[in-house]
């Protein structure tokens, strides 16, 4: 409860896989809408493994290490303070290992969280010596974004998935996979990746199970010369924007491109 300080109920989404997040080991693949919750099933997976690891009223905070993958450095660094935030009650240490943010073996030792990308992960899994220590006592990995299995670094983390299965197999020890994504369409393949039962620990939530309702409309641009084509779409853009903006909503546009980004904004003036 301390770990949900603040919380008066869990969502619908929360309320449906608690018992299999809280009261089991069983990897999971949750698959829902961005905004539903995901990141609050990612702590109840991780207070359930520091309840296994209570003796006598006391936390063994020196007998589990929990990883969150996240996609990007500045996802890295907004996971590490809102966890940081939540386990501080309990007396755990949340700290974030990325390109960026190095940390001595000491401070890896007095750390029971550790949020990290897929590619400073994989380096330190895939040395045979020296971090060894620090591998052998995760018991909980969870990989956020793991819809990007099907992007350009989708190789990494794949190959995460797979050194931290050999482990399991080689060691005999258990380490609970969580994996957390968008809505994907071929999410028993992704299961069967992470090795989750798929009757068990895998959650699919479409987009009916949206906090806040997403309307989706297609309009057509026919224009074939390339520079009229992005005139007419920002033409578009404009009047929807300054509809929405008028009934009191605020608007968010998305581009193709950092470039795209300038020219649109110098279009909304």
């Amino acid at each position: 409860q301390l770990a949900f300080a603040g919380f008066k109920r869990l969502n619908r989404i929360q309320s449906i896989i608690f018992d299999t997040a809280y009261k089991t080991n069983e990897n999971l693949l949750v698959c829902a809408p961005t905004g539903a919750g995901k990141t609050n099933v990612a702590l109840m997976t991780i207070v359930r493994e520091i309840v296994q690891n209570i003796e006598g009223g006391v936390i063994k905070a020196d007998q589990f290490k929990i990883v969150y993958v996240a996609p990007m450095k500045a996802l890295a660094a907004e996971m590490t303070r809102n966890f940081g935030a939540r386990l501080a009650p309990l007396g755990l240490r949340v700290a974030e290992l990325t390109g960026d943010m190095q940390m001595t073996k000491a401070e890896i030792a007095r750390t029971q969280m550790i949020v990290t990308t897929p590619e400073k992960w994989d380096v330190i899994t895939r040395k045979g010596t020296g971090d060894t220590a620090l591998t052998q006592i995760v018991k909980l990995l969870i990989i956020d974004e793991v819809h990007l299995l099907h992007d350009d670094r989708g190789p990494v983390i794949e190959t995460l998935v797979a050194r931290t299965l050999r482990q399991v197999e080689t060691t005999q020890t258990m380490i609970r996979i969580v994996g957390l994504s968008a809505t994907l369409p071929n999410y028993l393949d992704v299961a069967h990746l992470l090795r989750v039962n798929p009757m068990v620990g895998l959650f699919f939530f479409d987009g009916g199970f949206r906090p806040v309702p997403l309307e989706q409309r297609f309009i057509g641009v026919k224009t074939k010369n390339h520079f009229a084509r992005l005139n007419d779409m920002n033409e578009i853009a404009y009047d929807e924007m300054v509809r929405n903006v008028e009934d009191g909503y605020q608007v968010m546009i998305f581009v193709h491109s950092r470039n795209d980004t300038v020219k649109t904004a110098q279009k909304m003036r």
